[in-house]
C-alpha cells in the first residue's frame, strides 16, 4: 500500500474517528432498532424456517407453562382426594385417572423436549446462514472501499469486525426468539398464577419492584462494560496482526521484549474489561436467586396458612410453588439474554458501521468505460492533499507520450508514490486533473481503467496458492502455455522448475518459501501475462540482489515494449536510459530531462547520482563482464 509522500500526512494508525476511521466509542444499547431493521434482509429467504422456529418455541413455552398446572390438578384430583377411606371402585377410578394424568405428563414433557430440540436445530441453521451472508457481504464491501479507508484503519481492527463481531452477532436470533418465548412464558405464568390465587400471586409480585430497581442500576454499568470488551479485543487483534506481519523486523532489531510488554498492556486491558463484565454478570444471577428464594418462602408461609384455613387446596399450593420457580426462570433467562443482546447490538452497530463506510473514489453516474488505451498520460495543474490544508503535490504539470518510459526520482517524501497512486486512481486529485489519452480519470469507470493498467510494487504480494495461480492472478483462464511464456520472459522459469512441484508448487503465506527476488520475478511474470497498456513500477527492484536485478533488466525489454511505463527507483542504475527522468522535491517537479541532461544541470539529480554510484557493487561488474546478460540499465525506448 502506498502512503503518499513520506511523512507529509498522518498515514495509518492516526486518529480513528477524527479522520473518518472506524469508531470504537461507547454506544452499546440493549436494543437498536436500526440494527434489527438492517438484519431483516439477511433473514428474508429464511423467513419460513424462522416462523417454524417461532411456532416450535411457542409450543415449547406452552408445554412449560402447562406442566405445573397439570401436576397441581393431578395431586388435588387423584392423590390428595384418595388419602381417606375409599371403596375399591373409587380407588380404581382414581388410579386410572392418575395413570392418564401421568401419561399426559410424559407426553407433554417429551413434546417439550422435542420442540426445544427441533427449534434449536432450525434456529442454529438460520443463524449460520445469516452469518455466512453477512461475512461475505463484508468481504465484498471491503474490496470495494478505497485505499484511503485502509490508510486510516488498522488491519487488526477491520479483522475484528469481520470475525469477532460477526461471531458475536450469531447469538442474536436465538436470543431474540428466546426473549420472545420467555416474555410469552412470563405472561402465561402470571395469568395462571392469578387464576389459581390472586392473593398468592400478589405475594409473589412483592419482590418484582426490587428486581426492577436492581436491573436499572445494573444495566447502566453493563452497557459500558460490554462495549469496552468489544473495543479492547479490536486493539488486541490489531497489535497481534502488526507483530505477526512484522516479525522479521521485530527479530532483526531484537525488539521482542518491548513488543511483549506493549502487547501485555493491551491484552491486560482486554482481560480487565472481561473481568469487569464477568463480575457484573456474576452479581445479577445470585441477586435473582435470592429474590426467588424470598418469594418462594413468602408463598409457602402464606399459602400454607391458606391450606390450613381451607382457602387453598394442597395440590394448588404445590403447583403454585412450582410456578414461583417458573416465574423467575424467564426473568433469570431474560437477565442473561440482556447481556447477550447488549453484545449483539454492539457487534451489530460495529458491523453496520463498517458496511456503511463509503468508497471515497467512486465512478460518476455518467462515467463511461475507458476505450483501448494508447498510453498518453497528462497531469494538468494537479494538487493533492491527504489531509486538508497539507498538500503533498503542488501544481504538477507533466505529459507522458504513449510508449515512453518515465522515471520519477527524488528524496523520500518528494511525492513519487503519490504521483503513481493518482494515475492508478487510488485517490482523486484535489485540484486539476489527470487524463489518459485525453480522458479525465474521473469520467471513466475505474474498473475499465484498472483492467488496462498494471503495477509492480516494492513488496510483491503473493497468495497461498500455486505458482501458476499467482502468475495468472485475475486471468484464471489463461492457458498454461501463456503462464510458462510469461515466466520465461522475466527469467523465472528455471527456478520455478527447480521447485518441488514446479508450477504447481503451493506458496507459503506471502510467498515465504521463495526468496524476495524470486517473489519479485513472479510478480513481473504476472504483469507480463496481464499485458497492461500502462505499467507502474514502484521501487520494483529495490529489494532485489544485483544479479537478479540484471536478469530483470534484461526481461524488461520485452515487458516495456510498446507500453507506457512510470518507474520509481532509488537505484538510478535502473533508470539511466529512461526516455524522461522527472526530478521531484517536496511535492513539486523541479526538473525533467534525460540522464545526461540532468547530470549537467540538476543539483538534486547530481547529488542522488553521486550517492548511488559512489560504491558500485563489484558483483554487478563481474556479471556484466561475462557478457551473458544485458547491462543493468533501463533499455532505451527509441
Amino acid at each position: 500500500m502506498m502512503h503518499g509522500a513520506g511523512g507529509h500526512w498522518g498515514g495509518p494508525g492516526g486518529n480513528w474517528s477524527g479522520r473518518g476511521g472506524l469508531d470504537d466509542e461507547d454506544r452499546g444499547r440493549i436494543y437498536d432498532h436500526e440494527v434489527v431493521k438492517r438484519l431483516v434482509p439477511y433473514l428474508k429467504e429464511h423467513m419460513g424456517m424462522f416462523l417454524l422456529a417461532v411456532l416450535l418455541m411457542l409450543a415449547y413455552t406452552a408445554t412449560t407453562v402447562a406442566t405445573p398446572w397439570l401436576i397441581a390438578s393431578t395431586l388435588d384430583s387423584y392423590v390428595f382426594a384418595g388419602s381417606g377411606d375409599l371403596s375399591d371402585l373409587d380407588r380404581a377410578a382414581l388410579l386410572s385417572g392418575l395413570t392418564r394424568a401421568a401419561l399426559l405428563l410424559v407426553v407433554i414433557v417429551v413434546g417439550n423436549a422435542a420442540a426445544n430440540y427441533v427449534y434449536m436445530r432450525v434456529l442454529g441453521k438460520i443463524s449460520q446462514q445469516v452469518l455466512y451472508k453477512m461475512r461475505t457481504a463484508m468481504f465484498d464491501h471491503l474490496q470495494a472501499l478505497s485505499v484511503p479507508f485502509f490508510d486510516r484503519n488498522e488491519v487488526g481492527r477491520i479483522m475484528s469486525r469481520v470475525m469477532s463481531d460477526v461471531n458475536q452477532l450469531q447469538e442474536f436470533l436465538p436470543t431474540l426468539t428466546l426473549t420472545l418465548g420467555d416474555m410469552i412464558s412470563l405472561v402465561g405464568i402470571v395469568t395462571v398464577m392469578l387464576l389459581m390465587s390472586v392473593k398468592l400471586a400478589l405475594v409473589t409480585f412483592v419482590v418484582v419492584p426490587f428486581l426492577i430497581i436492581i436491573m436499572a442500576v445494573w444495566q447502566r454499568y453493563a452497557r459500558t462494560a460490554f462495549v469496552r470488551v468489544r473495543s479492547a479485543i479490536s486493539v488486541v487483534n490489531s497489535r497481534l496482526q502488526q507483530n505477526i506481519s512484522g516479525v522479521r523486523v521485530v527479530q532483526s532489531f531484537n525488539r521482542e521484549e518491548l513488543n511483549l510488554r506493549q502487547f501485555d498492556n493491551v491484552n491486560r486491558d482486554h482481560l480487565d474489561a472481561n473481568l469487569w463484565a464477568i463480575r457484573l454478570s456474576a452479581i445479577l444471577m445470585p441477586t435473582v436467586e435470592v429474590l426467588t428464594a424470598i418469594a418462594l418462602g413468602l408463598v409457602i408461609l402464606v399459602g400454607g396458612a391458606m391450606v390450613l384455613d381451607g382457602e387453598l387446596l394442597a395440590g394448588a399450593l404445590v403447583g403454585f410453588a412450582l410456578y414461583v420457580q417458573r416465574f423467575f426462570d424467564p426473568i433469570r433467562s431474560l437477565t442473561m439474554q440482556y447481556t447477550q443482546f447488549q453484545r449483539a447490538m454492539t457487534a451489530g452497530q460495529r458491523i453496520f458501521e463498517l458496511l456503511d463506510a463509503k468508497p471515497e473514489v467512486v465512478d460518476r453516474p455518467d462515467a463511461q468505460p475507458m476505450p483501448a488505451i494508447r498510453g498518453e498520460i497528462a497531469y494538468e495543474n494537479v494538487t493533492f492533499e491527504y489531509i486538508k490544508g497539507r498538500p503533498v503535490l503542488q501544481d504538477i504539470n507533466l505529459r507522458i507520450r504513449p510508449g515512453q518510459t518515465v522515471a520519477l526520482v527524488g528524496q523520500t517524501g518528494a511525492g513519487k508514490s503519490t504521483m503513481v497512486s493518482l494515475v492508478a486512481r487510488f485517490y482523486d486529485v484535489t485540484q486539476g486533473r489527470i487524463t489518459v489519452d485525453g480522458h479525465d480519470l474521473r469520467e471513466v469507470t475505474r474498473e475499465s481503467l484498472a483492467s488496462q493498467m498494471g503495477m509492480v510494487l516494492q513488496e510483491p504480494f503473493l497468495y497461498s496458492v500455486s505458482v501458476a495461480g499467482n502468475i495468472r492472478f485475475k486471468h484464471t483462464d489463461a492457458p498454461m502455455e501463456k503462464v510458462i511464456e510469461a515466466a520465461k520472459a522475466v527469467g523465472a522459469h528455471d527456478f520455478i522448475m527447480r521447485l518441488e512441484h514446479g508450477y504447481d508448487t503451493v506458496l507459503h503465506e506471502r510467498g515465504g518459501n521463495l526468496s524476495l527476488g524470486q517473489r519479485q520475478l513472479i510478480s513481473f511474470a504476472r504483469a507480463v501475462l496481464a499485458a497492461p497498456r500502462i505499467l507502474i513500477l514502484d521501487e520494483a527492484t529495490a529489494n532485489i540482489d544485483t544479479f537478479t536485478e540484471v536478469l530483470i533488466q534484461s526481461a524488461l525489454r520485452e515487458l516495456l515494449k510498446d507500453r507506457t511505463a512510470i518507474v520509481i527507483a532509488h537505484r538510478l542504475s535502473t533508470i539511466q536510459n529512461a526516455d524522461m527522468i522527472v526530478v521531484m522535491d517536496q511535492g513539486r517537479i523541479v526538473d525533467t530531462g534525460t540522464h545526461d541532461e540532468l547530470l549537467g544541470r540538476s543539483p538534486i539529480y547530481t547529488k542522488l547520482h553521486s550517492l548511488n554510484f559512489q560504491d558500485e557493487p563489484a558483483a554487478a561488474e563481474g556479471a556484466l563482464d561475462e557478457g551473458d546478460v544485458a547491462p543493468a540499465s533501463r533499455p532505451s525506448r527509441a
